[in-house]
């Protein structure tokens, strides 16, 4: 195991943040004028000039060098899903010789990499290499370390030469703006006179497997995909339930030590660690914070995660689904509302007027999530979540929202103009002032809804392990607002607004309570009434994407401003793409395996058997259950060579396709995956029936019960 560092040795309250130029950081090292105009400026209420981004510039410096840093980096998140940066020195060379250590306000506001290689989806020609970064002010700076190595990084946006967004950051912000503004407004025809600013917040639960770094290196799959294309599972799996929440053995809790206090320096407020369901499976979960900067959060949590990894001679998978057969890991999203002055606008409140305005923010969720259900899917779909949704691990592909008892009693009894009957047995009547006092929902969780409320928030259980959190809140914020927006219109002309709140609560949600579903996501029961009630049902990525250029989706964000028409259909041609890119590595791996490991071994093992069958023979023995074994190895190692072959023939089919990506992408779908399934089960056939000695790669008994 390579050397670890031991900050146990140090205070916790010396560690937390102490590699992130956070407001505490900012508020001792600036002026108080300058930090006073750049909390103006986070808020939304000033715009930065260019001489507080000098000043703040040269104190993010100091601090930076002070920490011994050497290089800074603007820091940006592509469409590619993952993160980027470029580093520069400090340094600037005098004409003597000598250098000096500079840092300008411009190069702090505003960097230009060359962006000719990250995807566009056509929103410019590969020979356009501009690409600007733009400090996000909302986002504290932080310093990388690695082993020593250390840099400013910058959270910056990432837009074209001609202002398109290029990054999964930009689309966040303006979501979140336009989320801000509709809520706004509902808030003001209510007459909240305190509020000047709703933020959408996020706590994210993050699954990972861990493997020893030996046995993934031993596995071209993992290497090259992040999944085992082949495997069969072992003897024991995850039945018994022995993992989930299970002590957490020594090597693995040094890992998580070691990962919190590296999570920790950098201001990440890592919280929960707990074993999860399958074997050498894991989650960490953050404290709540914005949108945007659980974003930022969680993109360095999985980058921590892999490098804390590396350290423990671990590997961390992210994959959706790393191996057939037990869980696979997701990232929940719990997403909330609150306001600049304190208030959760999804919690109960203690008064009618309170639970009211509850009732009205509740409804606009409901109504979004019903109205923009294929727009929630997409945001969840990629390969690896193929694997895993509706798959008695994960919701289904079909969103639903579980409310709980409590809650579906009141509003239906809103909309059917009934007695709501509490559970004490007391009656109460729904009137226009007198809306119920009622607490937080008591009723038990439901881990198979893909969109459930949690007492203050709802939990967005769809999102994949290696996700992004920024495209599933873009889609939660965008909806919203659009809702919220509708709401206001109605309250800013009504001149009693609790009495519009109930005949909005009436309508709204009598029209969209088929959303509503608080039984087993899991059954094959709530598959057919889901098809009754009408609700979408996209089981695969290819078609859920396609939702991304629809009428719906198009009108909605060009309304509240946070995509044009043209980046949504280049964020389409991207992710097709990718999509396409990635079932054809899978498949190519696959086929190589095959060909040259798993034939080829199973072979060897034949004649062994063969040779073993002949010699016995040769001394009168009978070997017939030899012979059967022989048999069956032959058959297998056929059907391995043909289905490779087929699988081949296919890929070569979609290959042929590159000039149209939808087409290709649907090919991949329609002829490669099924291909690639036949292929696993010969493979894994061959597995089962092989001597272990000549498998030529390490099984899922020991990757998964070896750490």
């Amino acid at each position: 195991m390579s050397e670890c560092i031991d900050y146990s040795k140090r205070p916790l309250t010396e560690i937390y943040g102490e590699n992130c130029f956070n407001d505490a950081v900012m508020k001792e090292r600036l002026p108080a004028n300058v930090y006073k105009e750049l909390k103006l400026t986070q808020s939304g209420q000033k715009t930065l000039t260019i001489e507080i981004a000098e000043i703040v510039a040269n104190s993010m410096k100091d601090w930076a060098i002070e920490k011994g840093a050497t290089h800074y980096s603007h820091w940006f998140q592509p469409l590619t899903g993952l993160t980027a940066e470029k580093h520069d020195s400090f340094i600037n060379p005098s004409p003597d010789g000598t250098v000096l250590l500079e840092f300008s306000g411009k190069e702090l506001t505003q960097g230009e990499p060359d962006a000719s290689s990250f995807p566009s989806g056509g929103l410019r020609a590969t020979f356009e290499a501009r690409g600007y970064t733009a400090w996000d002010t909302t986002s504290p700076a932080f310093i990388k370390d690695l082993k020593g190595v250390k840099t400013l990084t910058i959270p910056t946006a990432f837009v074209s030469y001609t202002g398109e967004a290029l990054d999964k950051k930009v689309p966040l912000l303006r979501s979140m703006e336009a989320l801000n503004k509709g809520a706004l407004r509902v808030l003001k025809a209510l007459g909240n006179t305190t509020s000047n600013r709703v933020i959408s917040e996020v706590g994210p639960e993050q699954e990972y497997f861990l493997v020893d770094a030996s046995l993934y290196e031993e596995r071209p799959d993992l290497l090259l995909t992040g999944r085992t294309v082949f495997g069969t599972m072992s003897a024991k799996g995850q039945e018994l339930d022995d993992h989930y929440f299970g002590a957490i053995k020594e090597r693995v809790g040094l890992f998580m030590q070691e990962l919190n206090y590296e999570l920790w320096r950098l201001g990440i407020s890592a919280k929960t660690q707990h074993n999860e369901v399958a074997p050498n499976q894991f989650e960490i979960a953050s404290v709540y914070s914005t949108s945007n900067l659980s974003t930022d959060s969680n993109q360095l949590t999985m980058e921590t995660l892999k490098t804390v990894a590396n350290r423990h001679d671990l590997v961390a998978l992210l994959h959706e689904k790393p191996f057939a057969g037990v869980n696979g890991s997701g990232k929940h999203n719990n997403w909330s509302l609150s306001t600049d002055d304190g208030q959760q606008l999804l919690r109960p409140g203690n008064s009618p007027e309170d639970n009211a305005q509850f009732l009205l923010f509740l409804t606009a969720v409901i109504t979004a999530v019903d109205r923009y259900a294929p727009l929630l899917r997409l945001s969840a779909a990629n390969s690896g979540n193929d694997h895993r949704l509706g798959a008695n691990e994960a919701p289904p592909a079909i969103i639903s929202i579980y409310l709980g008892e409590q809650l579906s009693e009141i509003l239906d009894a809103i909309a059917d103009d009934k007695v709501y009957k509490k559970r004490d047995g007391q009656r109460m009547e729904i009137g226009v002032t007198t809306l119920p006092k009622f607490p937080i929902d008591m009723t038990d969780r439901n881990r198979t809804s893909p969109f459930a409320f949690t007492g203050n928030k709802f939990e967005f259980r769809m999102v994949g392990s290696s996700q992004s959190l920024a495209g599933p809140n873009v889609m939660l914020n965008t909806t919203i607002a659009e809702i919220l927006s509708e709401f206001a219109d109605r309250l800013e002309k009504s001149e009693d607004s609790l009495a519009e709140i109930k005949l909005i609560v009436k309508e709204y949600y009598s029209k969209h309570r088929r959303v509503i579903f608080n039984g087993n996501g899991y059954s094959d029961e709530w598959v057919a009434e889901a098809a009754k009630r009408g609700l979408p049902n996209l089981t695969c990525t290819v078609d859920a994407l396609q939702e991304m250029v629809s009428d719906l989706c198009i009108s909605l964000f060009e309304k509240q401003q946070v995509l044009t028409k043209a980046e949504l259909e280049s964020r389409l041609e991207i992710y097709l793409e990718t999509y396409g890119k990635q079932i054809n590595i899978e498949a190519g791996v696959m086929v190589e395996m095959a060909k040259r490991l798993i034939a080829p071994a199973a072979t060897r093992y034949m004649q062994e058997i063969l040779d073993s069958v002949i010699a016995q023979k040769s001394l009168g023995i009978e070997a017939a259950a030899q012979e059967n074994l022989i048999k069956e190895l032959s058959m297998h190692i056929n059907a391995v060579i043909v289905k490779a072959d087929e699988l081949n023939e296919g890929i070569r089919k979609a290959l042929a396709l590159e000039n149209t990506i939808d087409d290709q992408a649907k090919t991949y779908r329609k002829l490669v995956v099924p291909a690639m399934e036949l292929l696993r089960a010969e493979g894994d056939a061959l597995e089962k029936i092989t001597d272990k000695s000549y498998w030529p790669y390490p099984s899922y008994e020991d990757m998964l019960f070896r750490l």
